[in-house]
Order: C-alpha cells, then sequence, then structure tokens
C-alpha cells in the first residue's frame, strides 16, 4: 500500500478565471427534441411525487443503479435498503444489513445493474449483490467513512473518512490499494467520466483536480469563498459543478476548467446535487424549503420542489427524469420519517 501526503504548497495549477458566456441560451429539450419554454414549464407543473418509507431514521444517501430500475438509500438506521421505484410499498423493497453504523454515502457499479458499495461511520466499506440482498465484500478502512464514489469503469472505489484520509479500493480483489492524506478537510470525491481525473472538494472553497491513476494533483479550482460540501460530473462529459457553504453552486468548463457559470438560488449552504441523465438540468438543496432545479445552459431556475425539513441527498434517474431526495422530514409523532421521495416528470405531450 502506497501514501501520498498533501503539500499545501504543492497545490497544482492554480485556476479561478470566471469566464461566463455573454447572452442566455434558452434551448430545451425533450429527448433531444426541441421544446418551447412553456412546454417545459408545462412539463414540471403536471409532476407527480411517490414517497417511499422503510427507514427507522432519516435518510442521508440515495442513488439509482446504471439502468433505472433500482434505487438504495443509507440511513442513520446503519441500514441500506433497495427499492423498486414502480413499487413504493416496503415489502418490494430489500434491506441489507451488516453495518454497526451509520451509512453515510452509497454507490452503484456503473457498469453492473446489481452491485452496490456501501460506506459507514463503522470504519468499513461493505459491497452487496442486491438481487440476493448478501454482502458480498468487507473492506476495513482506517477511519468513520462519510463518502464513496464507484469509478466508471468499475474497477475502483474511492472512500473518503472523518480522517481526510481517501483510499482506493481495487474491486477485483477487495483490497485497498492507495491512500490519500490530506492537510485540509475533504468533503465529497468524484471520477470524471472518462476515467482519468477525480476531484476532491475542500474545507477552503476549492475543488482539487487529481491525475487518475497516478494522483497527482493537476488544478486547483477556486470559485467559492466558504467550503466545497458536494461535486459532480455532468452525464455529457461538458461539465463539472460543485455546491458550498456560500450558497451557491458553480460551473466549470471541463475543457478549459474555466469558471462558466454560477446558480445562486438557494440561501443555505448548499449539501447536494445532481445533473439530469441528458446533462440539461441540475438540481441542488440545502437547509431551504425547496430543492431548485435549475436549466444548465441559461443558468435559470426552472422549477421549485417544495420541501418540509433539511434536504441530505439529490440524484437523478440515468434515463429519464425522475429525481430521488431524502433529508431530515420528521412524521407526526416528531421522529425522523425515514423516507425518500421521487419526483417525476413526463414529456409535454404525455
Amino acid at each position: 500500500m502506497t501514501e501520498a501526503e498533501e503539500n499545501l504548497n504543492d497545490s497544482g495549477q492554480i485556476i479561478y478565471d470566471w469566464n461566463p458566456p455573454t447572452g442566455i441560451l434558452e434551448n430545451y429539450t425533450y429527448q433531444g427534441e426541441p421544446i418551447t419554454k412553456t412546454e417545459m414549464t408545462s412539463m414540471f407543473e403536471r409532476h407527480k411525487t411517490r414517497e417511499y418509507k422503510g427507514h427507522k431514521e432519516k435518510v442521508h444517501t440515495v442513488a439509482w443503479n446504471s439502468d433505472g430500475r433500482r434505487i438504495a438509500s443509507g440511513s442513520v438506521d446503519k441500514t441500506a435498503r433497495v427499492w423498486n421505484p414502480h413499487r413504493p410499498e416496503l415489502k418490494y423493497s430489500t434491506e441489507l444489513k451488516g453495518h454497526t453504523d451509520s451509512v453515510d454515502q452509497l454507490d452503484w457499479d456503473p457498469t453492473h445493474p446489481d452491485r452496490l458499495a456501501t460506506a459507514s461511520c463503522d470504519k468499513t466499506a461493505r459491497l452487496w449483490d442486491q438481487r440476493s440482498g448478501k454482502c458480498t465484500a468487507v473492506v476495513q478502512t482506517g477511519g468513520e467513512n462519510i463518502n464513496i464514489c464507484w469509478s466508471p469503469d468499475g474497477n475502483s472505489i474511492a472512500v473518503g473518512d472523518k480522517n481526510d484520509t481517501i483510499s482506493f479500493i481495487e474491486t477485483r480483489t477487495h483490497t485497498i490499494f492507495h491512500t490519500q492524506k490530506h492537510t485540509m478537510e475533504v468533503n465529497e470525491i468524484a471520477w470524471n467520466n472518462a476515467n482519468n481525473l477525480f476531484f476532491v472538494t475542500t474545507g477552503q472553497g476549492t475543488i482539487r483536480c487529481y491525475d487518475f491513476p497516478d494522483t497527482k494533483l493537476l488544478y486547483t479550482l477556486r470559485g467559492h469563498t466558504a467550503n466545497c460540501y458536494c461535486v459532480e460530473a455532468d452525464p455529457t462529459g461538458r461539465y463539472l459543478a460543485a455546491g458550498s457553504a456560500d450558497a451557491s453552486v458553480t460551473l466549470w468548463d471541463m475543457k478549459t476548467f474555466n469558471c462558466i457559470r454560477s446558480f445562486s438560488e438557494l440561501t443555505w449552504p448548499v449539501r447536494t446535487l445532481s445533473f439530469s441523465y441528458d446533462g440539461q438540468f441540475i438540481a441542488s438543496a440545502s437547509e431551504d424549503s425547496f430543492i431548485d432545479i435549475s436549466h444548465v445552459e441559461s443558468g435559470q431556475s426552472v422549477h421549485h420542489i417544495e420541501c418540509s425539513a433539511a434536504m441530505n441527498t439529490v440524484a437523478w434517474h440515468p434515463r429519464d427524469y425522475y429525481l430521488a431526495y431524502a433529508g431530515d422530514e420528521q412524521s407526526a409523532d416528531n421522529k425522523y420519517a425515514g423516507n425518500l421521495r421521487i419526483f417525476s416528470i413526463k414529456g409535454p405531450k404525455s
């Protein structure tokens, strides 16, 4: 096992270029076909929402599998659960038990619809087969885990812990092949779609961009005035988005790494964000009483999903306009509802 100690003086090429395009592009599509702004607005106005209840504590994380036929949730109640999105009843879900502390984040294998990975504060990462509901591997890590992501090629899993260490796991052998210790607060982590860049958000309000698998620091992106909490590459490979405690979401061009747009609809620290499958929309959430959905190219907010509590997680479906979300919602007895919801919209002519 190798260990790379971060050096604050070796911050790579620092980039804080602000290069927004001129004008507003209001080109909307549905399944690749152009639609008008009125049709797009109508789609959102005719939305439907379903609730899924099965956890005993609040849900920290939700994620869709690669074909969109299953969605998983992870909770403070130490369990994960796999749902059939078309059958919200508890009896159609599968409980994944084994962790001894909170399941803070989970992610699916992008190359296989049945393999799931979970990160827990019990200092382990677990791999699961959702068909059987069985744990197929347990990987011991050095700290309480709060972040996890699966590489696009399916060969690696990155796990981040509260000690600001990232462990890289080889999925074939279930062993840690590299650890990366940081000297600053590390929050969320993500790969680009090409699998050759790895992004880390920090407590300094920056996004660190590393070469992968060499993990050499290439760029430090500066676009926020407070902690960066979340990061995601859009499915088309064009953009990278980051959400911050300064209540904004920044959009970065993946070719130039210029910051080209900022979304400022929220007023509280941005906890979570997600791109739609076509990269057309971006959802972001915080302690605000709504989830914002904005149009990526125009930068304009197109819809608010009303919420009764702070949101912890949002995730767009990989093939359709379904948005899963969960947070600190409470039930009538003032206990955490342990639920998630799925917001869905259909085409303008449906």
